[in-house]
């Protein structure tokens, strides 16, 4: 392939900061990603954020076929060159927030997504795929490395919160590697990680995903207040009614949130959900 910022250059090409442009160009790293992603012959692979096609090509060279969304028209010329002979890979200029994901997943059937994610999207974008996604075997995105440390946090740490025991409902979370800010053109200024979040291992069965989804907002609304205070200000339940929900629970007495594991919240989410007082 061209150098890559030749090719940006030869189009004319500006970086645009409000779409969080940082692209990647090692290829050691993409394959490495890619291997990852556990891409091969047989996969379907989705990726956000094409940018200037590095990934997209990677992934291509092992995919069954590569369905890459950006949002970014002007790099329509930049795409032509950098996927030359891919041609098991389709671009779709589209605001990947505004795509309808049922009717994307009838299309693709299995998948996995692969991408290095626009950092004012990963979040959102992850948390979709979390809550909607039917058909995806998993993630594998290029985050800042501050959130992959949230997304694969351990109850009780710092880092630990909603978005670790949404995720954790679905399926398990790692960091597969560290990447440096220099990687990136330009140079953001954080550096980043490789998150793999597999829907085939792990995760944990609920009576309700909305009861779940509100019993952890609840726990994590006011993380200087114990579990007890926050279901009688958030559920507005008795006092006496909290305790004795929590002790069925087995949640300790002045509790916080933070301490319980996710299958512990998904325990207290049904047991909330049985009383009615999470609405199913």
């Amino acid at each position: 392939m061209e150098d890559l910022k030749e090719i940006l250059q030869a189009c004319g090409f500006s970086f645009k900061k409000q779409w969080g442009q940082n692209f990647l160009t090692d290829a050691n790293l993409l394959r490495a990603i890619v291997a990852d992603a556990g891409v091969d012959e047989n996969t379907v692979a989705l990726e956000i954020g094409a940018g200037a096609g590095a990934l997209t090509r990677a992934l291509s060279e092992r995919a069954k076929r590569v369905v890459a969304y950006e949002i970014d028209r002007s790099l329509q010329p930049v795409l032509a060159r950098t996927l030359a002979g891919c041609e098991n890979a389709e671009v779709v200029f589209h605001d990947f927030a505004k795509e309808n994901l049922a009717r994307l997943e009838s299309e693709l059937g299995e998948y996995v997504v692969a991408a290095n994610l626009p950092y004012y999207v990963t979040t959102p974008i992850v948390l979709r795929f979390v809550e909607e996604a039917k058909r995806c075997k998993g993630l594998t995105v290029m985050v800042q490395e501050e959130v992959a440390e949230r997304f694969c946090a351990a109850a009780g740490t710092a880092e630990y919160g909603a978005v670790t025991a949404a995720i954790a409902r679905r399926g398990a979370c790692k960091i597969t590697r560290r990447v440096p800010r220099a990687m990136f053109t330009p140079r953001p200024n954080v550096d980043s990680a490789v998150v793999r979040i597999d829907f085939t291992q792990g995760g944990f069965a609920v009576k309700s995903a909305r009861a779940y989804r509100e019993t952890v907002r609840c726990a994590f609304l006011s993380r200087r207040k114990t579990l007890e205070n926050n279901l009688v200000n958030v559920f507005r339940i008795p006092r006496e009614k909290a305790k004795e929900i929590l002790s069925e629970a087995g949640v300790s007495e002045g509790a916080r949130g933070e301490t319980l594991s996710p299958v512990a919240l998904g325990a207290l989410s049904d047991l909330l959900a049985a009383r009615g007082i999470v609405k199913e």
